[in-house]
């Protein structure tokens, strides 16, 4: 692999720093930097840039910084370290509005949903602002979508993920043949099925709305921006132009 590139260096060296003054202002770093629902109370502008930096958990941040070393630093050594992070930072953005619209889906579905059964849509508002529900909700409305509806709107989202799909993408695009190897199938895959694969997972838990803690729309979104443009970029022949 070499040496580590500079601007997969910085970025892990933010993003260490970020997880480990969480284990000390966790709450207050969440509630400033994590990813909120746009109608959420603790929501800012920045933070479609600075849930990137922040990590749930060890295992969580164990994996991004991996893959961000092991498939990021061949990807800007090739690139140069602007085209990188601006391919970075556009997969990760690409991630947050494809999450929040997702989300805005399932918190509109389920307002919706209790107005048509009578309850005001103010009196929602209200109770959810304060961080509650009203059991009653459940007797009008079918449980999944009032639980949808809820982690939507109180649910932060954190972690590079979806920046780090976009760089899976790209890294599949150039290494094809390159053979991987997922922790619970230890069978070598080309990137160019690997990644695939593990988009397809995604996409599978995500459409089927099973609540496994994971923002799989987020990394949906990473890897279609990184795909996107790794297509514009071969098409117009500029994957050789450092932009350095």
């Amino acid at each position: 692999m070499g040496r580590m590139t500079e601007a997969v260096k910085h970025l892990l060296i933010i993003n260490v720093i970020l997880f480990f003054a969480t284990q000390l202002y966790g709450d207050q770093l969440f509630q400033w930097l994590a990813l909120w629902f746009p109608k959420n109370a603790n929501f800012e502008w920045w933070q479609v840039v600075s849930h990137m930096f922040m990590h749930g958990g060890l295992m969580h941040i164990l994996f991004n910084m991996y893959a961000l070393w092991a498939f990021g630093t061949p990807l800007e050594r090739m690139w140069g370290r602007n085209k990188f992070l601006f391919f970075y930072f556009s997969a990760g953005l690409g991630s947050a509005m494809l999450h929040t619209g997702v989300n805005y889906y399932f918190f509109s579905e389920g307002l919706t949903a209790l107005e048509s059964a009578g309850v005001a849509k103010a009196q929602v508002m209200d109770i959810i602002s304060s961080g509650q529900y009203s059991p009653d909700w459940y007797n009008v409305v079918p449980r999944n979508t009032i639980d949808s509806m809820l982690t939507a709107f109180n649910t932060p989202a954190v972690g590079a993920s979806g920046a780090i799909y976009g760089v899976l993408v790209a890294f599949a695009f150039v290494y094809s043949e390159a053979k991987l190897m997922l922790i619970f199938l230890p069978v070598p895959i080309k990137a160019k099925y690997f990644v695939p694969l593990l988009i397809a997972g995604d996409l599978i838990f995500g459409i089927s709305n099973v609540n496994t803690g994971v923002a799989h729309f987020a990394h949906i979104g990473g890897a279609l921006i990184g795909f996107i443009m790794m297509w514009y970029w071969k098409k117009n022949q500029f994957n050789d132009n450092r932009w350095n």
